[in-house]
């Protein structure tokens, strides 16, 4: 079904794409003037990239960042389908933009890295780090790397949750740092950073509450198509509750869907994406407990 352009769509687009563009420059703020010049190697795609130019400075981190990424991208693409990367693709070559502009000359002239506490570094680094992709993933998208990666091994083993398969990237590219600094305080600053990282996601994504959630109910007649988008882009479940027109008095079905925070904007944008007159009912959920909440490693 073709989408149709308006003006709501184009304001959406607009104010999104400038959230994930504010989130890659908090995100390379983060890499290029607190990780990089301090030997922390904070996991992921980009923590490869940072001991790749510790051992070649002759090659930017964004630019093998991004290579490194293409072949992740189109395992993703045949993988989990090109619609879900679309949004990370651009967060990815924006953000790897960005970080290679931190040291070009006119930049570096007056914009100078950080290196002095370590401790400092991994907390105020890492907070700018959680910062800049909470407002990515708020946006639907991702800095690509370990969290495709992760993804398309949870696909492929679901009892296993995208939190420890993230977990074990982040802890090969923490050894590796240990390796290519020679010595392991590097690799424990870096620990240290992605769980400063993590919480900040925690807190702004999700919010204080390990479970919490949304509710969302999802009247539209075009339910099936509504419902396999759901089931396959936002990999959650959907439950169709049969309900009467209170003025036509006609049979129709209702969705109703438990997400995270996170997964609302994303959902929403599905939702009208094939029916642009759907309603759509969001309400907070203060506990949700069972699959794929509890056990999912995001919370």
């Amino acid at each position: 079904m073709k989408k149709k352009l308006t003006f709501k769509s184009v304001k959406t687009f607009v104010i999104d794409y400038a959230i994930i563009l504010a989130g890659c420059f908090i995100y390379a703020v983060s890499m290029a003037l607190f990780s990089s010049p301090n030997d922390i190697a904070p996991g992921g795609v980009v923590g490869i990239s940072i001991l790749i130019n510790h051992v070649m400075p002759m090659l930017p981190i964004g630019i093998v960042s991004l290579v490194l990424n293409i072949p992740l991208f189109i395992w993703g693409g045949l993988e989990i389908g090109w619609r879900y990367l679309s949004r990370s693709l651009s967060a990815t070559v924006i953000s790897s933009v960005m970080i290679d502009a931190f040291e070009l000359p006119a930049v570096a002239s007056f914009i100078k890295p950080y290196t002095g506490n370590p401790l400092l570094v991994c907390i105020f680094g890492g907070i700018l780090c959680g910062a800049g992709m909470s407002l990515i993933f708020n946006r639907g998208g991702s800095t690509g790397g370990t969290d495709i990666v992760s993804r398309i091994m949870h696909k492929k083993k679901p009892h296993v949750s995208l939190g420890k398969f993230m977990l074990i990237c982040d802890a090969v590219v923490v050894v590796a740092a240990a390796v290519v600094y020679g010595n392991i305080e590097n690799a424990l600053y870096a620990i240290v950073f992605i769980f400063v990282s993590s919480k900040i996601i925690d807190v702004i994504v999700y919010g204080f509450a390990r479970n919490n959630g949304k509710l969302l109910f999802i009247v539209t007649s075009h339910y099936d198509e509504v419902t396999e988008l759901i089931l396959r882009d936002v990999d959650r479940g959907v439950t169709l509750l049969n309900a009467q027109g209170g003025y036509n008095k006609d049979d129709k079905k209702v969705i109703l869907c438990a997400v995270r925070p996170n997964q609302v904007h994303q959902t929403t944008v599905l939702v009208h994406s094939v029916d642009p007159n759907a309603f759509v009912i969001v309400t907070t959920a203060g506990t949700i407990s069972g699959e794929g909440f509890e056990s999912d490693g995001l919370s």
